[in-house]
């Protein structure tokens, strides 16, 4: 079985503020996006496309790939205006791969014993998803800021990446959502990740795999120093 992952690094860290996006922005002592990718290289994975920003294909190739020694990385392509369009720019450089791990260029804490555990779950079912169990209770409001419903928490994942899919059905469900983009618009329906592009063109059910709080997605400044003391901990863990 051959296995790809898909990195997203197009973002335009608009929340971030500053003047450069965030998957460039030093984490320690190299670019934040610089980390999923040494687990990339680390692991079993056998190609990694990255998706950059439209614009910065030789900046990538330069500044990250060749400057870090990435051996890995097959194709550097542009995204697109929204994170669906960036995967499916992605999957074009995927034919021939049988399994592909989807994930976001701005978790920087992705680990080898998490996309193991995402393997051996798509292995059996197809689809699976990293995610962590909710720790606080959570609330549905009514649209206008009153507590409409309170679900058992017990039930309630905070769903991650990497999302990981049979890669022949990803990429059919990926063409049929890029033919109904305008529909599904118009009526107001908004793509947010990978599961749901599965769920509503292929039926699939991704199978949950317990992730780690570790795997936080870098979004806004205040996450920059979270991700330093995470950072912090794993060197002296690992003690160097």
């Amino acid at each position: 079985m051959k296995n790809i992952a898909i990195v997203l690094a197009g973002g335009s860290g608009r929340r971030m503020g500053g003047d450069k996006p965030k998957q460039y922005m030093m984490l320690g002592s190299k670019p934040l996006i610089c980390y999923c990718l040494e687990t990339m290289e680390r692991s079993f994975m056998d190609a990694v496309v990255l998706v950059c920003k439209s614009g910065d294909e030789d900046f990538c190739k330069r500044e990250i790939v060749d400057n870090y020694g990435f051996k890995k990385i097959k194709a550097i392509v542009p995204g697109g205006r929204e994170r669906y369009d960036s995967v499916y720019n992605g999957l074009k450089e995927t034919e021939g791969y049988d399994h592909v791990f989807i994930h976001d260029g701005a978790r920087p804490f992705i680990s080898e014993n998490i996309l193991d555990r995402c393997l051996h779950y798509v292995e059996k079912y197809g689809a699976a998803a990293a995610a962590v169990r909710a720790k606080d209770t959570v609330k549905i409001e009514n649209g206008d800021g009153f507590i409409e419903q309170s679900p058992d928490r017990s039930y309630v994942w905070m769903v991650q990446t990497p999302q990981v899919f049979d890669r022949d059905m990803i990429a059919s469900c990926y063409e049929k959502l890029k033919r109904d983009e305008s529909r599904l618009l118009d009526a107001g329906v908004y793509i947010t990740d990978d599961t749901m592009v599965a769920k509503m063109y292929a039926d699939v059910d991704a199978k949950l795999v317990e992730s780690s709080f570790d795997n936080i997605k870098i979004t806004t400044a205040g996450d920059m120093p979270i991700a330093e003391a995470i950072l912090n901990k794993r060197i002296g863990e690992n003690g160097c």
